[in-house]
């Protein structure tokens, strides 16, 4: 009666000991589809032969003594690892080998680990770059579509609200789509990702979105600027309003001085022909008239030409030559009445 339960014992210790000598890694493994996966099997125990099934199907053998036996899959073969173990390779994962991998190895202990295999598909924002006001509800829609499993869609933007809705399409491939409502309140990018767990970074769709009115309303420093700008603009403003009034100004009394200069330009050119024609005398053409004004002096020559109607004048030379001077007493009298009459003619001022 004793015995029984020690030969139960000793059973159950035996089974567990040749369990822990053999080892198959990962347990489970999950990679996309087209990448190479890779299981190690390795006993302590002696074995002969170890099998690899994939499925429930087998795909490769290994004997102990000669290696890796031809097998009629290409897409499989095997590396040896440290001691007894070996490494099952599948070189090109595809969606029909996801499920289980066994190493078996004959008459001693087979174990079973799982593969997953996913497929990536695209993303894609719909739409172009968009243009909004701030304050405004913008719409976007993403579509992530040939992926499996089901890929975990997300948006990359602050403040904003989203749904998602999926279905599956034909070889169990899933089409999720989201649409996005984002108030416009920064410029930024908006960012759909769409992954599944085999992938190390997600794959991104982006779109631009810019907020018109941040260019005066996002930074609250650019008060100062505009009020300096908008007070420079008004000083240079007012700068031009004083140069084209001091412009209108002196063109105004310019065109009042005209009339008088136009008064002594006549007076000398008039007054010169019948006065310095006869006496030989120059006008003085810097004269300044100060005292009378424009119409007293239009009357005073208008006095003096009606004068110069009634009066002749003689022209006297200012310098009497003689080619000879001891030719007659008499015509030495005459040169003395010439000089005479010149000095007396010298007197005479045009005015």
């Amino acid at each position: 009666m004793d015995t029984f339960p020690l030969l139960v014992l000793l059973l159950s210790c035996r089974i567990e000991a040749v369990g822990a000598q053999m080892k198959l890694s990962p347990l489970a493994l999950t990679v996309l589809r087209g990448d190479e996966a890779r299981f190690t099997c390795s006993s302590s125990s002696k074995w002969t032969v170890m099998v690899w099934l994939l499925n429930g199907t087998a795909t490769l053998t290994i004997s102990k003594e000669v290696g890796v036996l031809p097998s009629v899959n290409p897409n499989v073969t095997a590396e040896k690892d440290k001691g007894d173990g070996w490494v099952f390779v599948l070189k090109s994962t595809e969606r029909h080998n996801q499920g289980s991998v066994t190493c078996d190895l004959q008459g001693i202990e087979r174990k079973t680990a799982r593969l997953f295999v996913q497929e990536v598909g695209s993303v894609t924002v719909f739409g172009e770059n968009k243009l909004a006001f701030k304050g405004q509800s913008v719409l976007f829609e993403c579509q992530a579509a040939g992926w499996y499993p089901q890929p975990t869609l997300r948006w990359q933007v602050s403040q904003a609200e989203y749904n998602i809705s999926s279905e599956e399409s034909g070889k169990s491939l899933f089409t999720v789509t989201s649409n996005l409502s984002v108030t416009a309140a920064k410029s930024s990018n908006v960012d759909c990702l769409a992954s599944v767990s085999a992938l190390t970074k997600p794959l991104n769709s982006s779109i631009r979105l810019t907020v018109v009115a941040e260019v005066v309303q996002e930074d609250d420093d650019c008060t100062v600027p505009l009020a300096l700008t908008a007070s420079l603009s008004a000083l240079l403003l007012l700068i031009l309003l004083c140069i084209c009034t001091v412009l209108c100004y002196r063109q105004r009394r310019q065109a009042k001085a005209s009339p008088q200069e136009a008064i002594r330009f006549d007076q000398s050119v008039f007054g010169r022909s019948p006065v310095a024609e006869a006496t030989g005398g120059k006008v003085n053409l810097g004269y300044s008239n100060e005292g009378p004004t424009d119409a007293a002096c239009s009357e005073l020559i208008t006095e003096i030409r009606s004068q110069m109607d009634f009066v002749s004048f003689h022209k006297v030379p200012d310098v009497v030559s003689s080619s000879s001077l001891s030719l007659h007493s008499e015509g030495q009298a005459q040169v003395s009445l010439a000089e005479e009459s010149s000095k007396n003619v010298r007197r005479i001022t045009t005015v």
